[in-house]
């Protein structure tokens, strides 16, 4: 009866020394030992899931790592069956000209990016060239190839005389206004010609497009016009994914 008492005291001593409220009052020795087994198996399980929900993110993110590895060396591979300059660890190909080659495909791929509007950025004009001739093109003729690549090439301003040699349906040109014609339908704001230093196309501006009013003389810069044939020839429609840039303006 007396250790049970003391045991009582020795119990609410310790919880009021704590100051947790947690600990319940009035057990005895035995209950005590059993509550704090308890607690402490709780405390285990919680490192346990812990641990565990570690391990699962690790592990999550380790399978999206090698799944990202495996499809980048998939795309290098097919890249690779194409241009065998795209094969991992095949290098750069301009280190492996003389610096007299090298300078003088520097100075052409500076001449290509000026002449090509909105064109890659000349170090990469550069390696291509680089790849051309190391391959045993000459300059002249890589250049010609790569300059034909840069005109075509997806975002770049294609020269209006190429129109009719490019296969994708959404280009964007620049020139200037020449001439503007009578609307033939209250759903269309603007028809006329726009041309370059390579040709003439007519454009048609859609109401729905929303597109910046032009005058003739204009100088223009029509982004992700839809082109189109009537008759045998070229042309170009401007809708809801088309813009108008005014290139002296900005």
């Amino acid at each position: 009866m007396e250790l049970r008492s003391q045991a009582k005291i020795d119990s609410e001593a310790i919880a009021k020394v704590d100051g947790t409220g947690e600990h319940p009052y009035g057990m005895t020795l035995e209950a005590q030992e059993k509550w704090e087994a308890r607690e402490a198996e709780k405390a285990r399980t919680r490192e346990r899931r812990k641990t565990q929900s570690s391990v699962r993110e690790w592990g999550s993110r380790v399978s999206v790592a090698r799944g990202r590895k495996q499809a980048r060396r998939a795309f290098e591979e097919r890249a690779a069956s194409v241009d065998s300059w795209q094969a991992p660890g095949r290098g750069d190909p301009r280190e492996m000209l003389e610096r007299d080659e090298l300078a003088a495909i520097n100075q052409q791929a500076r001449h290509i990016a000026s002449k090509v509007r909105d064109s890659s950025s000349p170090a990469a004009v550069s390696r291509r060239l680089a790849e051309r001739v190391a391959d045993g093109d000459s300059l002249l003729s890589a250049s010609v190839a790569v300059m034909e690549a840069e005109q075509r090439r997806w975002g770049s301003i294609v020269p209006i005389g190429l129109l009719e040699e490019l296969s994708r349906r959404e280009v964007s040109i620049q020139g200037e206004v020449t001439r503007l014609f009578e609307a033939s339908s209250p759903a269309i704001q603007q028809v006329g010609l726009i041309e370059d230093e390579t040709g003439t196309t007519k454009f048609t501006v859609w109401r729905a497009s929303r597109c910046t009013v032009v005058e003739a003389g204009d100088e223009v810069r029509m982004r992700d016009v839809a082109k189109n044939w009537y008759g045998g020839r070229v042309s170009v429609a401007l809708t809801g994914e088309s813009r108008i840039v005014f290139p002296e303006r900005a």
